[in-house]
Parts: C-alpha cells; sequence; structure tokens
C-alpha cells in the first residue's frame, strides 16, 4: 500500500489527499511534526531531502517527494492527466505556476496569517505578499473566464494542485469574493466525484507558530 507523509494543515500535502479520494485510492499516512523539527530529521531526510511534507512511499519501496510530481505520478493513465502532448504541456503549465507563484504568494499569506507570523513581518513584506497574490487572483480570475478549468475544458491535477491554496485564499485575508470566475470554478470542483471537503486549520498544531526550522 502506498504511504503518505502527511501534515495535516498543509495543502500541498491535502492535494495529494484529494486526488487519492478522485481515484479512490488506499494509502497509510504519517504524520510528520515538521514545526517540533521531525522534517529535519535523518529518517525523513532520506525520504525528502528537503525536509517538506508531503511524501509519498511507494509500495516497492522507493519515495517521491514534491506535490506537484507527486500528483504527475499518480494521475498518469487517468483522466487527471492527459495523453494529448499539447494538453498535458498545458497541465504542465499551471503546475510551474503553483509551484512558482501561488506558492510564494498566496500560499505564504495564508499560513503567515493563520499562524500570527504576519505580526512579525514588515508592512513593507506584507504589502508585497499581498499585491503579488492579487496580482496571482487576477490571472487565474482572467484564465477562468477563458476556460471553464485551468488550460481547457477538462478537470485536472492542474486544477486540483492551484485549488488546494486559491480555494482558501480568503484565510489570507483576500477578498476571494471579488473573483467571481474563480468563485465558479471552486463551486465546480467541490461538486466533482468524491470530492474531498476536509481542511485542517494550523491550530490543531501547538508548534505552528514556530518558525521552521
Amino acid at each position: 500500500m502506498l504511504t503518505l507523509y502527511d501534515y495535516l494543515p498543509s495543502q500541498n500535502a491535502y492535494k495529494i489527499r484529494l486526488l487519492l479520494s478522485h481515484l479512490d485510492l488506499p494509502c497509510q499516512q504519517h504524520y510528520v511534526s515538521i514545526f517540533e523539527g521531525e522534517g529535519q530529521r535523518d529518517a525523513f531526510l532520506a525520504i525528502n531531502p528537503t525536509g517538506a511534507v508531503p511524501a509519498l512511499r511507494l509500495e516497492d519501496g522507493r519515495t517521491l517527494a514534491e506535490s506537484n510530481a507527486i500528483l504527475i505520478y499518480l494521475a498518469e493513465d487517468t483522466d487527471y492527466l492527459p495523453a494529448d502532448r499539447y494538453r498535458r504541456a498545458t497541465v504542465m503549465q499551471w503546475l510551474f505556476f503553483e509551484g512558482e507563484t501561488v506558492q510564494s504568494t498566496v500560499a505564504t499569506l495564508r499560513h503567515w496569517v493563520m499562524t500570527g507570523k504576519d505580526r512579525k513581518r514588515s508592512a513593507e513584506v506584507l504589502d508585497g505578499k499581498r499585491h503579488g497574490s492579487l496580482k496571482t487572483l487576477n490571472i487565474l480570475n482572467k484564465e477562468l473566464e477563458r476556460n471553464q478549468y485551468l488550460g481547457g475544458a477538462d478537470y485536472t491535477i492542474a486544477d486540483i494542485s492551484v485549488f488546494a491554496y486559491a480555494h482558501r485564499a480568503d484565510e489570507a485575508r483576500l477578498p476571494l469574493h471579488e473573483y467571481p470566475h474563480i468563485q465558479r470554478w471552486i463551486t465546480q470542483i467541490k461538486a466533482q466525484s468524491r470530492f474531498l471537503d476536509t481542511v485542517y486549520p494550523y491550530s490543531i498544531d501547538p508548534h505552528s507558530g514556530l518558525e521552521l526550522p
């Protein structure tokens, strides 16, 4: 059976849980207390050299890290990753956008706000994150005005990846309600078969207010 190295408040880990639910794939969960430094211990660094979650152990013992790489692996030969060369490249385009842009703006700002770390950041840094986050939401809203899903008419791992943090943007004190096409997209994703609606707040972890080691 697959083993998911998980941290429940992580939306990066949620991406994997969501796809596993869609695919009805069973897995064991191993919870990693990242803010207590468990991710930096030798045993976990042998699984993921960056010390981050999620990571996935395959049935044969091999391991894979980085949420978007895990999504690609799990989605192979399913409807969530197109076989067509162009459509597959389009999915990759949005996965790269998520890793580069969504993570550094919406995801980071949400993490700071939900753990109280925003109070430790300067006004200039917070303004920069907010500006970048609004730009990210504008890009997504325009794309979803043109297309039903990211890059086309089909729901794929591109949507799963970006959805994980984008649909929680209000928790970063961002005006998600001002983006009607994102709102429509969120509703459509929530209507997908075997959608996983459970999201965990950082407040369940008393250590989450700490900086990552």
